[in-house]
């Protein structure tokens, strides 16, 4: 596993993660009431609100549809085109007992890794029965993954599109229904492979692509699958101690060249959501932004030295987890902090249907 270093600086430097020592999961926490914890999307995308966070400066309270206010001719937006599978299967071990399977990744026409909640873990060889007539046999366990194999001609993909389930979220308390498939997914998305939407690019419209174009912002691509590991909380102490999931991504050569054509230009490299820093930035790992295909396991946390993003457009995120932390990197660990604590006043909608954060660049990327 590659652990990015948390800063640069040396001891005593305001703008390193060593100063006044290592960080501690508890500064990442805030209190949320759970009304606030957004069950359904808005009635239309576009509908949100949106904090901007400049810098310097406090939280202003916006709606999206100011987003294009806050950018200029020249900058370029980037996105996720993950596309989310319905990975979410329901069915009973062949010698009973419920299963529920979430498929964490496609490795093959026939073969998935799997999380599997049962009450008690079937062992290599059993076979699970599905609903809708799908059968899976246990191939082996990888640590918290099952390897499974589905039988019969169809591919998995076939399979689940037909009877999986969208999804959502743990901390959204009701099942999936059938528009969950069209709102849980951005009207780009074209690449399949998520288990979790980038939620940043669920407030996207038509609409909105069309105001963007005409003030001259451009566009471009990345993608990043994103794993069910998104929601896996830090459980030690020191948060460089977390051992950091794995995602696939791809960042093309073509990106790379609109990135250094935006920033010959001095326009800004602005990323919808923190799965376009992480592949940006994991792209850049040798210093320079060049073309990646692969896997990452990139964890950003104050002190991180940004190389490509200018400006991040994203949701807000859970207490004490990976990606808050990812966004107090980037927008300094007071101004975040104190921006989360202001939407909770404000009564902003949290997670992946809720509102959205603007947040400009904080050049010192301090700790304190």
């Amino acid at each position: 596993m590659q652990v990015w270093p948390c800063g640069r600086g040396r001891e005593g430097d305001p703008r390193s993660c060593y100063y006044r020592g290592a960080m501690q999961r508890q500064e990442f926490h805030y209190e949320l009431p759970p009304k606030l914890i957004a069950q359904e999307p808005a009635a239309r995308r576009g509908e949100s609100r949106l904090l901007h966070l400049p810098a310097p400066g406090g939280p202003q309270d916006l709606r999206f549809a100011q987003l294009p206010d806050l950018l200029r001719a020249g900058d370029l937006l980037v996105l996720n085109d993950t596309r989310v599978i319905p990975a979410r299967l329901f069915g009973h071990k062949a010698s009973g007992g419920r299963v529920e399977l979430l498929i964490e990744r496609i490795v093959d026409e026939h073969r998935v890794l799997a999380h599997l909640r049962a009450s008690k873990a079937p062992a290599a060889g059993s076979r699970l029965l599905l609903d809708g007539g799908v059968d899976a046999l246990v191939e082996a366990r990888d640590e918290d993954l099952f390897r499974l194999r589905f039988e019969g001609e169809a591919s998995v993909a076939d399979l689940i599109e037909r009877n999986g389930h969208m999804p959502l979220p743990p901390y959204i308390g009701r099942p999936d229904r059938a528009e969950d498939r069209e709102r849980y997914q951005t009207v780009f998305a074209r690449r399949r492979g998520a288990v979790a939407a980038p939620t940043a690019g669920l407030h996207f419209e038509s609409a909105m692509f069309e105001r963007l174009e005409a003030r001259g912002v451009g566009r471009a691509f990345v993608t990043l699958h994103v794993g069910a590991g998104t929601f896996q909380p830090v459980r030690v102490a020191r948060i460089e101690a977390h051992r950091m999931h794995s995602e696939w991504l791809e960042v093309p050569d073509g990106v790379c060249r609109q990135v250094a054509a935006t920033h010959a230009a001095g326009g800004r490299v602005v990323a919808v959501g923190t799965t376009v820093v992480r592949s940006l930035e994991t792209a850049a790992r040798s210093g320079g932004l060049a073309p990646y295909r692969g896997e990452t396991d990139i964890f950003i946390y104050p002190g991180y030295e940004f190389r490509v993003v200018d400006a991040l457009l994203t949701n807000f995120h859970l207490p004490e987890s990976t990606l808050l932390m990812l966004v107090c990197a980037f927008g300094g660990y007071e101004p975040v902090m104190a921006a989360y604590r202001h939407a909770v006043e404000q009564r902003y909608r949290f997670f992946s249907y809720g509102d959205a954060m603007f947040i400009e660049k904080e050049e010192r990327n301090e700790r304190r």
